[in-house]
């Protein structure tokens, strides 16, 4: 029996639904049924209007949101054929398809964050600098931030260029090369060279135009330029983009989101339908109300009234621990707790602003006997003995990567030593050729002495190897890892607990898992899968762990407890340590990481705070964060595992301005506990909150609300 497409949903979900065609723009709080309105979208489009699945491509940001979606088609009992998957694989799919429009190679390789490392290293020692100097990792964030705005090599010079961005865009060419010459791309380039393609290509555009009728971007609030515009050209004319997110969770910036994405939606689309789901279904009312509470301070939002017809539920904790040891240890034995009067740990997570807290925490939880995982995805794929195999496969299906055939060129160790691969190196170079090729030429071969033999001997492993390109993944890797003596090398090894051999036999157990989905998978599109996992998608849901995460990795996340901790100024909101300052904007995307944290609660939300924090190897005495005072009294409940110290000063009321307000201006001296003293930039009065701008004596600027800031107004008399 059909399953009623409508059936359960609430007015506004209904009415996002049922809108068709032309421009529609969801606005969906946390825990307002998003992922289902959507999957219901589309379900309507297929099975009502009677849209060919292939004619819909649904993109997102996680695999795991993308696996989500898919589940939920499934269910609904439609076809297959429909494209739903990440934007970088939804462009990686396109590039592979239309590589000779795109000005690229068919099988190029997606090189990863240490890859890009290494490329940017020896771009910087092609210019003749050093790296000691410039930093391949700063480097890298400028690359991507370039490439994130679509600026290309050339068009980054065309610029208004001040020295240290002239050497950029030196480096900058020079990466884009070496990436040309290994006929690999990086994960920017996956979006860039996209967008490109459909911006310069009219007959391109046109075509996948016609093949797209319908595009729905979720999390739109998290589109770069780049993406901003793919999904702007593919529905240029037919204007079937269905964007879904929410301001209040735009929490990418410093990745290149741009939030005006969504916030001009329809000054983009005039003919746009907006519609709101405010109904949460997931958090208590209190939990919501605290939310609420704290992102009404943003200015950079769309208005919308969340509610829910969920209990009341628990008051929000706020606890307030002496050290970031106690914090830790106080979490973990009260999740221990929770666990031996019938909670289930996998219902439970811990979140944190950044990783450097997630020791001291693991600490506590292995004395607490709580076990845990931790959202880190990339870090099987970064493991010594994984990289291995798939530099091995890399090369295999991409000759031209000599990134990857540098690594495994000695591995298993074969006494090829550094001096004999310069020589292959500069003989490739010399004569044009790639490394893959140079292996094997005997011209070359003649110009590395003793070498010669080993490495001829390595070339005719590859070319045995070779037959492996046609196979499934999981074929494939049985074959090179027996073969190539990666199983031999790694059969006794230990790394602390962790067994390399254990974990090639799990490589081989994922290509088996993904290829029982896509059964046609080539060896190249189950490596461009490992190439885009992300951290998120190593959280399991079916195992009974506690989970412990950043607050970003948290996103799309729900569990029963949520305790998030420091709550410190400095940590949450985060403020940077290299003297450079934060401005309104930074905050504003700080107190919606905040918000997202918190909405991931379904019953039970503890906030925490330590007084004093070891952070960089130094204890030091902390400042309450800001957004703590934001939250309301009725909401919340406070409470200090031990006594504040006498010397603090005491604080004003929560929510209430200095009572000699008239007497501050631009330039009055004021004094913070932890900053000390500084003078006022400005005072912005709204009509819910006042902004004050305070640059302290070492140059730091800091922006708060005034009625929550530990600030007191000095005079200059008395500084001394």
């Amino acid at each position: 029996m059909p399953i009623d497409i409508l059936e359960g949903l609430n007015p506004r979900q209904r009415e996002a639904v049922e809108t068709v065609d032309g421009p529609l723009l969801i606005i969906a709080g946390p825990g307002s049924g998003k992922t289902r309105v959507i999957t219901h979208r589309i379900a309507n489009l297929v099975r009502v209007c009677g849209v060919a699945p292939y004619r819909i491509a649904a993109v997102t940001f996680t695999n795991k949101a993308a696996r989500e979606m898919i589940e939920r088609i499934d269910g609904l009992g439609l076809a297959p054929g429909m494209t739903v998957c990440t934007f970088h694989a939804f462009c990686a799919k396109l590039l592979r398809q239309h590589h000779d429009r795109a000005g690229i190679a068919r099988n190029f390789t997606i090189f990863d964050r240490d890859d890009r490392r290494k490329l940017i290293r020896q771009a910087v020692e092609r210019c003749d600098l050093s790296a000691s100097n410039w930093s391949p990792a700063a480097i890298d964030q400028d690359i991507s931030r370039a490439k994130n705005a679509l600026l290309t090599a050339q068009a980054y010079t065309e610029g208004d260029l001040d020295w240290r961005e002239r050497t950029i865009a030196r480096i900058y060419a020079c990466y884009e090369g070496l990436l040309a010459e290994n006929a690999g791309l990086d994960f920017d380039d996956l979006l860039m060279k996209m967008a490109s393609a459909l911006d310069r290509d009219a007959e391109l555009r046109g075509e996948l135009e016609a093949i797209y009728r319908y595009v729905l971007v979720d999390e739109y609030q998290d589109t770069n330029s780049a993406q901003y515009q793919i999904a702007r050209l593919l529905t240029r004319d037919h204007q079937n983009l269905c964007a879904t997110g929410d301001p209040d969770q735009s929490i990418y910036g410093w990745r290149g989101a741009d939030i005006s994405n969504i916030l001009h939606f329809e000054e983009d689309y005039p003919r746009a339908v907006v519609v709101k789901l405010e109904q949460n279904y997931r958090s208590t009312q209190r939990i919501l109300a605290a939310a609420d509470a704290l992102i009404v301070d943003n200015v950079q939002r769309k208005e919308k009234t969340l509610w829910t017809k969920n209990d009341a539920g628990p008051l929000v904790r706020i606890v307030e621990h002496e050290t970031g040891d106690d914090e830790a240890r106080t979490v973990a034995e009260e999740i221990g707790e929770r666990i031996r009067n019938g909670a289930d740990a996998a219902d439970i997570a811990v979140f944190y602003r950044v990783n450097a807290l997630s020791r001291v925490l693991e600490e506590a939880m292995l004395r607490s006997g709580v076990s845990y995982q931790i959202a880190r995805g990339l870090e099987f794929y970064n493991r010594r003995e994984i990289k291995d195999v798939l530099a091995y496969l890399r090369v295999l299906v991409n000759p031209s990567d000599g990134l990857a055939l540098t690594r495994i060129i000695n591995t298993p160790p074969r006494g090829i030593g550094a001096t004999t691969i310069q020589r292959l190196t500069d003989a490739a170079q010399a004569s044009g050729m790639t490394l893959r090729a140079a292996v094997t030429d005997p011209d070359a071969l003649s110009k590395l002495g003793r070498g010669a033999a080993k490495v001829r001997q390595f070339g005719e492993l590859l070319t045995k190897l070779a037959e492996v390109v046609n196979l499934p993944a999981p074929e494939a890797l049985e074959y090179v890892i027996s073969h190539s003596g990666l199983r031999a090398l790694y059969r006794d090894a230990r790394d602390g607990d962790d067994a390399p051999a254990a974990n090639l036999d799990e490589l081989v157990s994922a290509a088996a898992a993904f290829q029982a989905d896509e059964p046609e998978a080539t060896l190249i599109e189950w490596l461009e899968h490992a190439a885009l996992i992300g951290d998120v998608d190593a959280v399991d849901s079916n195992v009974s762990k506690v989970t412990l995460m950043t607050l970003h990795a948290a996103k799309g996340l729900e569990f029963d407890a949520v305790y998030i901790v420091g709550f410190e100024d400095g940590l949450l909101p985060f403020r940077r340590h290299d003297g450079s300052s934060s401005d309104a904007s930074d905050t504003e995307e700080e107190r919606r990481l905040c918000f997202v944290g918190m909405t991931r609660a379904k019953t039970r939300l503890c906030l925490s705070r330590a007084r004093y924090r070891m952070l960089r190897g130094v204890t030091q005495r902390t400042v309450e964060s800001p957004f703590l005072d934001a939250l309301p009294a009725d909401a919340v409940d406070y409470q200090a595992e031990v006594p504040r110290t006498s010397g603090r000063p005491a604080r004003r009321s929560r929510g209430r301005l200095p009572d000699d307000l008239e007497e501050w201006t631009i330039g009055t001296l004021v004094r913070h506990p932890l900053h000390g003293l500084g003078r006022v930039l400005s005072i912005e009065r709204g009509p819910k909150r006042t902004h004050v701008a305070v640059e302290f004596k070492d140059g730091l600027r800091r922006s708060w609300v005034l009625e929550f800031a530990d600030l007191e107004r000095v005079d200059f008399d008395d500084i001394g």
